[in-house]
């Protein structure tokens, strides 16, 4: 079984920078896919960006290419999100996922692994 645990979220004005830490344990993250999904109150969850298993891949919806950049260290087991000029609308909890299989299409295809969320807050 594979746990994910995020960490970075926070309270940030509108422009500003945060980023986001996802831990991977019980299965090293060479293994898996790794990616960022965010759900804002009252709205459906939205996908956010993926990255391959060796990092080469990196795939971002629209509404963040440009600001967001994923990555990853497979030494740490961890995966990153930075997060740039930072907009109200990026307001949500963000999660972490996992899949053994695909890195692509996460915007129709729910990952095996989900984290418990990290709030981000951006005050205008």
């Amino acid at each position: 079984q594979v746990q994910l645990v995020e960490s970075g979220g926070g309270l940030v004005q509108a422009g500003g920078s945060l980023r986001l830490s996802c831990a991977a344990s019980g299965r090293t993250s060479n293994s898996l896919n790794m990616g960022w999904f965010r759900q804002a109150p009252g709205k459906e969850r939205e996908f956010v960006a993926t990255i391959s298993k060796g990092g080469s891949r990196t795939y971002y919806a629209d509404s963040v290419k440009g600001r967001f950049t994923i990555s990853r260290d497979n030494a740490k087991n961890t995966v990153y999100l930075q997060m740039n000029s930072l907009k109200p609308e990026d307001t949500a909890v963000y999660y972490c996922a996992a899949d053994p299989t695909r890195s692509t299409g996460w915007d129709t295809f729910a990952p095996d692994y989900w984290g418990q969320g990290t709030q981000v807050t951006v005050s205008s």
